[in-house]
């Protein structure tokens, strides 16, 4: 995989012509619309291709996949572009070997809200070892708020991606409760009537483990929440389905904050089968503008989480998608608005945007000028950027990649994932 990162006055097709690639496939691995513009500072993936298969009449994809010794799921990440969906046309190139074969295999899990587009869903699924939905929450009496997500489930199981329950405290308004969360691990009684009812979820909707994430514990809850997911993995363990936790991202054993205190790195880490590192969000909606996932940041949280907690144990979180603050920032009053990474690119685009690279960061970001004269500065994820995040889990030995979110299209981000890894079955 080689990143190119677009000059002044380059064009896709003079790109493609220096690399001797394929201008069509270019477009492909990159997510580019036919005929669309570059943004100066935009980054292209370019991979070689060892072996291409022409289509021929009457051929189906599960044909073609047996005939090379691939599994749909491998064709499809290796032609994004087929959208997780089997129809091909005669005379159509398909991608049967890159000559950058990633020689390092992981597991991926990706997170999603039962409103994704059903086309979105497809295409990504073949990338992800697990499926989450986001997410059962907890109501007042401690009982699990319902989730619609029979559709989904239906297309993972269809894709052979495997779904796995997710349990949060977030409320019937769409916040995370501490409140929720207390009952929950102060009141014996309620905490055994919600893993009764997590046990009949799983077992009615086909899940085969549980994704935990209480946000906002308490500090002094921290105990209780480390014996709740002991007890979780004791009822769920012995059918052969494993419990994860979400942590906040902490540098240290002792961090305070509410968001931090009771996700005890060591406890957790002994209680759960897996763990996912929440290394996002230091760039965020209210915060001041910045990388979303600074690459500083996310080792100080690794460096931390592997004294604690067995590196095989550990997802690391990935986030797709950016962010746009207005400018001036103004703390309690300045809101930005997310964006997917390649909205980002197509708004460089469209003003005329150079895209810059913060070397410490490891993060692209451009600025530019809205209708109106308002300043606006964006920081978002590209090729750069998700390479350098998740070359982490060959170098720390980690157990995968945990994507926040799946619900925004990037392509790009797809392809560098199949360059550098084989995704394994979940």
């Amino acid at each position: 995989m080689e990143i190119h990162v677009v000059q002044s006055g380059e064009t896709l097709y003079g790109i493609a012509g220096r690399y001797g690639a394929d201008p069509r496939l270019l477009r492909e691995l990159n997510g580019i619309p036919e005929n669309a513009a570059l943004a100066v500072g935009q980054t292209l993936v370019i991979r070689p291709v060892d072996t291409f298969h022409i289509v021929q009449p009457g051929e189906t994809l599960t044909a073609i996949a047996r005939r090379y010794g691939l599994t749909l799921r491998q064709l499809y990440r290796r032609n994004y572009w087929l959208g997780g969906r089997p129809a091909i046309q005669a005379g159509q190139s398909l991608v049967i070997v890159y000559g950058d074969a990633p020689a390092a295999r992981t597991h991926t899990n990706g997170y999603a809200y039962p409103f994704i587009p059903a086309r979105l869903l497809d295409a990504e699924l073949p990338c992800m070892s697990y499926l989450t939905p986001f997410t059962y929450g907890i109501d007042a009496s401690g009982g699990l708020l319902p989730l619609a997500d029979e559709a989904m489930l239906s297309q993972a199981r269809q894709l052979g991606t495997v779904p796995l329950m997710h349990l949060s405290t977030l409320t019937e308004m769409d916040s995370f409760s501490s409140e929720r969360a207390v009952i929950v691990l102060t009141n014996a009684e309620m905490q055994a009537a919600l893993i009764a009812q997590i046990l009949d979820t799983i077992a009615a909707k086909g899940y085969q483990g549980l994704d935990v994430d209480f946000e906002y514990v308490p500090g002094a809850q921290r105990e209780a929440y480390a014996d709740f997911i002991r007890r979780l993995r004791a009822r769920l363990s012995p059918m052969g389905l494993p419990v994860i936790v979400a942590l906040a991202p902490k540098n240290f054993a002792g961090q305070p904050g509410l968001l931090y205190e009771a996700h005890d790195y060591a406890l957790l880490g002994a209680a759960a089968d897996f763990v996912l590192l929440m290394t996002y969000e230091w760039g965020y909606t209210a915060g001041p503008p910045m990388a979303v996932a600074p690459l500083p940041n996310v080792r100080r949280v690794l460096d931390y989480a592997v004294t604690e907690i067995p590196r095989q144990k550990i997802y690391l979180g990935i986030p797709n998608y950016g962010y746009d603050w207005p400018l001036p920032f103004v703390q309690g009053k300045t809101r930005a608005k997310s964006l997917s990474n390649q909205a980002a690119v197509e708004l460089a685009v469209r003003y005329g945007a150079d895209i810059h690279f913060d070397q410490t960061a490891q993060s692209p970001w451009f600025e530019y000028t809205a209708a109106g004269g308002v300043p606006h500065v964006v920081w978002f994820e590209d090729a750069r950027s998700m390479s350098a995040k998740l070359r982490l889990i060959s170098e720390y030995g980690l157990y995968g990649a945990g994507y926040w979110n799946l619900m925004r299209p990037y392509p790009q981000g797809w392809t560098v994932l199949d360059a550098l890894y084989e995704v394994e079955d979940g």
